[in-house]
């Protein structure tokens, strides 16, 4: 069924609604872009940043901050810093970097007068190094404690020739070498360096005494070493706050030396006496064997005077005369108090 004629619109009004409704779409999408980008390009045309509307449009496709960028561009601007347009920026800002820090320390390093540009700047930032705290000590050197106090010691010990323990504290001023900050060792190898130094200078030393009495050499000494090649910092100088006095090393290793001396010697004068008990034990034993011996041959004389009476070599008188003798022998060792038997007594006699 066909409509009415006054029903169906005409073609030049449809296409007309079209086009106004691109169009305001179009002014919709002009107006969040002006609302979220003008204040930017307003700043940006103000300061001679030379950053577009469409390039900070363009950078949010690129997933960057346009606001971050347009502010360390207009910072670089205002400082008069050369080589730092808006694509290194955000190279930097993709690499991962702190656009803004980086830029603050160039601004520093341009007024302190440092050999720093933006690429060793960025190197410096992506390597994991804070540049703008580096170019802060470069201008304005600071104090390190030695030892660190938050590994739980106070001072550095050390021990004289003469067995005198030392402790020293010693405070080490610094200033960062910008040239050797990416791949150079940080604050704590120059505080293991400085203590050796340290300790090596104090074992040095005749006496305690010449440490109490010239602190400055052990700074003297630590310092012609070169502790800080190597490293990211210049050590300006190396200051020793505090020495005192320990416990007597040596004379606590001599008396620990002579304790185990004298175990020592316990120790062998022990193993001299059971030696001298085994000997004796052996000697004993050879006495008991020699007298079995003799023993054994009295009891084969019994033997022997029986064989002889009856081969007739020795007669009843003869026999009567021996035992008489044995008797005798035996009355005469009762009257001089000798209780050994005739088994026990030396056969010489």
């Amino acid at each position: 069924m066909k409509l009415p004629l006054l029903l169906t619109p005409p073609a030049d009004s449809a296409s007309s609604w079209v086009m106004i409704g691109v169009m305001v779409l179009v002014l919709f999408v002009v107006l969040v872009v002006l609302l979220k980008y003008l204040n930017l390009y307003i700043q940006s045309l103000l300061t001679k940043a030379s950053i577009g509307l469409l390039d900070m449009i363009a950078m949010s496709f690129r997933k960057v901050n346009p606001a971050t960028i347009v502010r360390a561009r207009i910072m670089a601007v205002q400082a008069g810093l050369k080589g730092v347009d808006a694509r290194n920026l955000e190279a930097h800002f993709l690499a991962g970097g702190d656009v803004i820090r980086v830029v603050t320390s160039l601004i520093s390093a341009d007024r302190a007068d440092l050999d720093l540009d933006f690429k060793i700047a960025t190197g410096i930032d992506l390597a994991g190094r804070d540049v703008l705290d580096a170019v802060q000590t470069c201008v304005n050197p600071k104090v390190i404690d030695c030892p660190n106090p938050a590994s739980g010691k106070t001072e550095v010990a050390a021990v004289a020739k003469d067995g005198i323990q030392v402790l020293a504290k010693a405070r080490i001023t610094v200033r960062t070498n910008i040239s050797r900050l990416v791949g150079g060792a940080m604050e704590e190898t120059i505080i293991a360096r400085v203590g050796e130094g340290i300790v090596t200078t104090i074992g040095s030393a005749g006496t305690h005494k010449d440490v109490l009495e010239n602190p400055d050499m052990i700074s003297k000494m630590v310092l012609s070493k070169g502790l800080d090649s190597g490293t990211a910092f210049e050590i300006v100088s190396i200051d020793i706050a505090d020495v005192d006095i320990g416990t007597n090393i040596g004379a606590r290793l001599q008396a620990d030396q002579a304790e185990a001396d004298k175990r020592v010697a316990q120790a062998k004068a022990e193993e001299r006496r059971a030696m001298a008990v085994a000997v004796e034990q052996e000697q004993s034993a050879m006495v008991m064997e020699n007298r079995s011996k003799v023993v054994l041959a009295e009891a084969e004389v019994p033997l022997a005077m029986a064989d002889a009476l009856r081969s007739g070599n020795m007669g009843v008188m003869d026999l009567y005369r021996l035992k008489n003798i044995d008797s005798d022998t035996r009355m005469r060792d009762g009257i001089s108090g000798d209780d050994r038997s005739p088994s026990d007594s030396d056969p010489a006699d």
